[in-house]
């Protein structure tokens, strides 16, 4: 595991030398929910900067980890919405967040690094509010290897594949369902989404993996496929 993860941060580093240095390389890391793209994307960030400063002590950090969670359109959003009680029962559908401020980032990520390039700002997700908390990820200019990580960035459907067409490259973490089910349903309670295993398993086949199936469906050929940490079968 410990080797997939150097492997994949120092291929990372190979995108870097190719590229001048001016420019970023952005890495997007997607799956359906429950498959482990989170734990993936943050170990390989992390791997990134372990090798970055073994090598240059000095040196600040050359990677950062931007998950797409802060982009879920708030409660209060989702309340106001036409089709609210559907809004609010399908949270972490494509339709809950929002693209177009996600892609404006990328944007921003894009733009030529020179001397007065500024530190940019992603919103976070607060897990115990269950809302957005704007500019919480600070991105610095030194910040060149971008791990990016959500479910949809890999979508074929605009404003979505737009996304995906700023990347360097698309990962997509592969897992069984029944893996990804497990997973969703103690995580859902651990959080307090669920009270108890029977809700909890309700929400993941009414959401969930609803939503993991849109993603197979609609997802564009990735750069490479991962397998799940947690699979026998990873190497």
């Amino acid at each position: 595991m410990e080797d997939t993860f150097a492997d994949l941060a120092q291929h990372c580093l190979s995108l870097l030398d190719q590229t001048g240095l001016d420019n970023r390389i952005l890495i997007a890391v997607s799956g359906i929910p429950g498959s482990g793209k989170t734990t993936l994307g943050t170990a390989v960030h992390h791997k990134i900067n372990e090798i970055w400063t073994s090598a240059h002590p000095s040196a600040p950090r050359i990677s950062a980890f931007v998950p797409m969670d802060g982009f879920h359109l708030t409660r209060q959003k989702l309340a106001s919405m036409p089709n609210a009680e559907e809004a609010i029962a399908r949270r972490g559908a494509p339709f809950t967040f929002d693209p177009d401020g996600l892609l404006g980032l990328i944007r921003k990520l894009r733009t030529p690094i020179d001397s007065d390039t500024k530190t940019v700002y992603a919103p976070s997700f607060d897990h115990a509010a269950k809302d957005p908390v704007e500019n919480d990820i600070a991105i610095y200019p030194t910040d060149r290897i971008l791990i990016i990580e959500g479910n949809y960035l890999h979508l074929d459907q605009n404003p979505w594949h737009q996304i995906a067409d700023l990347m360097n490259e698309l990962w997509f973490v592969n897992v069984q369902r029944y893996v990804a089910r497990e997973r969703i349903i103690h995580r859902h309670i651990q959080a307090g989404i669920a009270k108890d295993e029977s809700e909890a398993a309700n929400r993941a086949d009414q959401n969930d993996l609803v939503n993991g199936d849109y993603i197979i469906k609609h997802s564009l050929p990735p750069t490479r496929i991962i397998i799940s940490i947690d699979d026998k079968n990873y190497s």
